[in-house]
């Protein structure tokens, strides 16, 4: 698989993911995993399999973009493979979070959050 990547870089400017050209992306037709620097290439790796509605040649693709970005980025990947990362996004992720919401109000931890944050916004 051809990668699509190439480094994209405003030095001194905050961009916004809508600001960023479709080669900037792991995978570019769905504008998904930025790869700007090391720290996102990273998270790319690490997410890989979180994301949804993509073929096994858009996968493919995406390695290949994550693989030069990492290369550009001095990152170092022990993957030689895009199935290494993982391809099954998790289906329910959604079910996931709310039972662990629930979870956290049952046993308190949410309200211990809320105020904790309530209380730093106050400073």
């Amino acid at each position: 698989m051809h990668a699509t990547w190439a480094p994209h870089e405003k030095h001194g400017q905050l961009t916004a993911k809508g600001d960023l050209p479709d080669t900037v992306f792991a995978f570019p037709k769905q504008r998904k995993e930025p790869l700007t620097d090391a720290k996102h290439v990273r998270n790319a790796v690490a997410r890989f399999d979180q994301v949804t509605d993509v073929s096994d040649e858009e996968r493919a693709l995406a390695f290949a973009n994550i693989k030069k970005a990492a290369e550009h980025y001095d990152v170092e990947l022990t993957e030689t493979s895009w199935r290494d990362l993982g391809v099954h996004p998790q289906a329910h992720r959604k079910e996931a979070a709310a039972k662990a919401l629930k979870t956290k109000r049952a046993h308190g931890t949410i309200k211990k959050t809320s105020a904790k944050a309530a209380a730093t916004r106050k400073r």
